[in-house]
């Protein structure tokens, strides 16, 4: 398979991150077994990103993955991926924090990330098999964060779901800011507020389900069913996931794709040698907005947040 070189960005903490990242989270997820060999062809194929978190249970795959190809030679060292993994809900709390960074490290088989989330801006404790809406402190599972970056578990670390006014907050107390938000972000969300935030600030959007989470339970058919996407792709000959995902590089954002189908994985990485045009831009803006993923979960009458309008800040 013919390798793609992928463009980088550099992150406010002065790290370099490909601009295209191979997630990794599936239902169910994807065992040791057979994420490995889809990582694989992905390396061979050009990725150096790759996204894993708690939630997903797919780091052991991802650490396999890694031994194998420097094993195999398919890089020269660690340093060339680029790991992302995240904080999840049950340990975001200041004295949970390192310990979780330090579980994920092992599961990996790395002695650090290059970039650690807080996965949500939720902390909720585990009642048996039920799960209860704890209070989560923004300032001192930050200053955990920061913690995981000065012992050196992290190279950069940043979030994930939060609003421009969650960030806010904890920029006010922030040592370290946060290099990354990765947030839901596709041509059907296309979060231009946040986005325009986040480059006033310096920090990197992440876009998660870049092309709508298609094809899942809780996904939405807006990106890939979308008419103008199809008829900007049949006027480039390129695919609708193409034209979606260098609309999402054009903007600034780096996307996350998951794909586990050798060719498509190769085909989403052809974004980077062509461009859209205005026009085809401002036909891009008219396809209706709509939240896939809106954390209904995450929110109760009894929890901190008590309506979707608290958790997103209205950004909704």
């Amino acid at each position: 398979m013919e390798k793609v070189q992928i463009p980088q960005v550099v992150l406010n903490s002065g790290q370099r991150i490909p601009a295209i990242g191979l997630g990794t989270a599936s239902s169910p997820p994807l065992t040791v077994e057979q994420l490995t060999p889809v990582l694989l062809d992905a390396i061979a194929a050009g990725y150096r990103h790759f996204d894993t978190a708690a939630l997903y249970r797919t780091e052991d795959g991802v650490g396999r993955a890694v031994a194998e190809a420097l094993d195999r030679k398919m890089i020269k060292s660690r340093d060339e991926l680029f790991i992302t993994s995240k904080l999840w809900c049950t340990d975001a709390h200041h004295d949970l924090v390192v310990p979780a960074l330090q579980e994920t490290l092992r599961k990996l088989g790395l002695q650090y990330v290059d970039l650690y989330l807080i996965h949500w801006p939720i902390r909720m404790k585990m009642d048996g098999t039920n799960s209860k809406m704890m209070h989560f402190d923004i300032k001192e599972t930050w200053e955990a964060m920061e913690h995981c970056c000065r012992l050196g578990l992290a190279k950069s670390i940043g979030v994930s779901n939060f609003s421009c006014a969650k960030l806010s907050k904890l920029l006010e107390n922030a040592t370290i800011p946060p290099a990354v938000n990765q947030v839901e972000m596709s041509v059907g969300w296309q979060q231009q507020k946040m986005v325009q935030f986040c480059k006033e600030k310096g920090i990197q959007v992440s876009a998660w389900s870049p092309l709508g989470a298609y094809g899942s339970p809780w996904g939405t058919n807006a990106v890939m069913d979308s008419p103008i996407l199809k008829q900007i792709a049949a006027a480039k000959s390129k695919t609708k996931a193409q034209v979606a995902l260098r609309w999402i590089q054009e903007q600034g954002a780096i996307p996350i794709v998951r794909s586990f189908n050798k060719e498509r994985m190769k085909e989403n990485l052809d974004i980077f040698s062509w461009e859209l045009t205005d026009e085809e831009l401002q036909k891009i803006q008219q396809i209706p907005q709509h939240r896939a993923c809106t954390g209904e979960d995450f929110v109760s009458p009894d929890g901190q947040y008590k309506s979707l309008e608290e958790l997103w800040d209205g950004e909704i």
